[in-house]
């Protein structure tokens, strides 16, 4: 069932729609005085990627009874160009080296023109954002606002072995979850949703989001092709992630000891250990139960609107994000 829901032509055709619009703004921007900036973009906005926050958007629209999806296009799109204007800024300050597969912006062109880069992608999908009434332009204000609160607290926080799982969910709630929610909550408000019913999706992005960066926090770990970077990036740039967290609280004497002085100290040659230490924890096993409990608290919102193929797509995407890890 899960193959061929996610084979579903509702599904196919909202991710064509979302890379035809990513295309044709693209298009349009290389003519003209902004060419050179989207020259530089444009590499790491067309290597691929998810697309999940736009897709998303398009279907809460879809869900929220929106009839026109022309007139939600310009925000979905809004969303991927400010998300990966976030992805080249995080890439400079983690010193990455590949961002999608791809080599990172500032790696190929250096510090300067990656910030530029960076910077002309949020200003273009604030400005296609900007065209909506003045309450979506607030929501979208207040979730880069988040964005940014989200990193700051965790540069303030690398290599803290003090980091609580509280600390965690804050940085991931600006980070990551926010913006899951306020796109969905968004796309409902442009379909002509009830407050109940834009707050309903607010929540599944939310519960998503969150769901999402912990499978995210595992597959680091444990390493997986699919998240275009190499395996332990968050470890070897000193990111408390919540299995880390988890085992640090749970662990004590010399095997506390032993997971400060692999964290202070880490190296390709000490994955054997962690993973060692991690599992007499039981941090794995605690992050896939957290994992579980928000998508079921997900899927909870998502079974308040009526039944419909495209809750069924939405549906199974919430699951798919567990056996990501599987």
């Amino acid at each position: 069932m899960a193959e061929n829901i996610l084979e579903d032509s509702i599904l196919v055709e909202r991710r064509l729609e979302v890379e035809s619009a990513i295309e044709s703004m693209v298009e349009s921007s290389m003519i003209g005085p902004y060419s050179p900036a989207m020259e530089l973009a444009r590499e790491i906005l067309l290597a691929g990627g998810k697309r999940i926050r736009p897709i998303l958007a398009l279907l809460a629209y879809d869900l929220a009874g929106g009839q026109n999806r022309e007139e939600v296009l310009d925000f979905a799109v809004a969303t991927e160009f400010i998300h990966t204007a976030t992805l080249i800024h995080d890439d400079i300050y983690d010193g990455a080296k590949l961002r999608r597969g791809v080599q990172t912006l500032h790696e190929k062109h250096g510090l300067n023109c990656a910030i530029i880069g960076g910077d002309f992608l949020f200003v273009m999908g604030f400005g296609l954002g900007g065209r909506y009434e003045e309450r979506i332009v607030r929501i979208m204000a207040e979730s880069c606002a988040g964005i940014a609160a989200g990193e700051l607290k965790q540069i303030q926080h690398i290599s803290d072995l003090s980091t609580t799982p509280e600390d965690y969910y804050e940085i991931v709630r600006g980070k990551t979850a926010g913006p899951f929610a306020a796109g969905a909550e968004c796309a409902a408000i442009i379909a002509g949703a009830t407050e109940e019913e834009a707050s309903h999706l607010h929540e599944f992005g939310m519960e998503l989001g969150i769901a999402f960066q912990l499978v995210d926090d595992i597959l680091d770990l444990t390493g997986d092709e699919r998240m275009g970077k190499p395996r332990g990036t968050d470890i070897h740039e000193g990111k408390m992630t919540l299995p880390i967290i988890h085992a640090l609280t749970l662990l004590h004497g010399e095997s506390r000891r032993t997971l400060s002085e692999i964290l202070a100290e880490f190296n390709d040659n000490s994955w054997d250990e962690l993973e060692a230490l991690l599992e007499q924890g039981n941090s794995f096993e605690y992050c896939r139960i957290l994992i579980q409990n928000h998508l079921e608290r997900a899927l909870n919102y998502l079974y308040k609107f009526p039944p419909s193929r495209v809750r069924d797509v939405l549906e199974e995407m919430t699951q798919q994000v567990m056996t990501r890890n599987e």
